[in-house]
C-alpha cells in the first residue's frame, strides 16, 4: 500500500466513523433519504479505492482531460 492509498483509506474511514457516530447518537437519521447518502458514498469509495486502486472519480476526471500527477498529497 502506498502513502496515497493510505490517505484514501484513512479519509474514507473517518467519514464512515463520523456518519456512524452521528447515527448512533441520534444526531442524524441515515435511514431517511438525504444528502448524507452522498457523504456515505464518498467515504465508502475513498475507503475501497485505497485497497483496490479503483477510483471512479479519477477515471471521470481523466476523461475530462485532467492529468495524473507523479506525487502524492503527502510528500
Amino acid at each position: 500500500m502506498t502513502v496515497n492509498n493510505g490517505v484514501n483509506v484513512m479519509a474514507g474511514l473517518m467519514i464512515i466513523i463520523g456518519l456512524t457516530g452521528a447515527q448512533l447518537t441520534g444526531q442524524i437519521d441515515i435511514t431517511q433519504v438525504s444528502w448524507l447518502w452522498l457523504v456515505a458514498f464518498v467515504g465508502i469509495n475513498l475507503f475501497q479505492s485505497g485497497f483496490t486502486g479503483i477510483c471512479p472519480a479519477k477515471k471521470i476526471l481523466a476523461k475530462l482531460g485532467l492529468k495524473d500527477s507523479d506525487g502524492s498529497c503527502c510528500k
